[in-house]
């Protein structure tokens, strides 16, 4: 597949616009945290628990040590973990793809704690617990 010179002009173009909106200059890890500090050109640090992260949930802090930013600054990487976290998509609260994000607000939606969960739970029990699931034959 080739590129012309105006596709190639465009795609600088929208580049461009990306990285006015922040790109990053340093990275680390935090061991006492479990956090990544991504500071961008504009001087605004900002930070994540790496559990947030897809690619870097589960890594050991070894793995987690080494980072390297891409050369246009858009991009961080992790070689021992061949995972890539993306700066803009950091910058607006997306920490992986769809079914990853979707997964995690899922599992923290599950662990809600509120009154009129706990009371709907004690109800169930007094009723022998959550009913089964009946198959539908067709």
């Amino acid at each position: 597949m080739s590129v012309t010179e105006t596709e190639f002009t465009r795609a600088e173009a929208r580049a461009a616009a990306k990285r006015r909106a922040g790109y990053a200059v340093k990275a680390r890890y935090d061991r006492r945290t479990a956090r990544v500090i991504v500071r961008l050109d504009s001087g605004v640090c900002i930070t994540f628990p790496v559990q947030l992260a897809e690619g870097l949930y589960g890594a050991s802090p070894e793995e987690l040590a080494v980072i390297e930013i891409t050369p246009s600054g858009m991009g961080l990487h992790w070689p021992k973990l061949d995972a890539d976290v993306y700066v803009p998509a950091l910058l607006q609260g997306v920490f992986g793809s769809e079914k990853w994000m979707a997964a995690r607000l899922g599992a923290a939606g599950g662990k809600v704690r509120s009154e009129s969960k706990a009371a709907a739970s004690r109800e169930n029990g007094r009723k022998g617990g959550r009913p089964r699931r009946v198959a539908i034959s067709r």
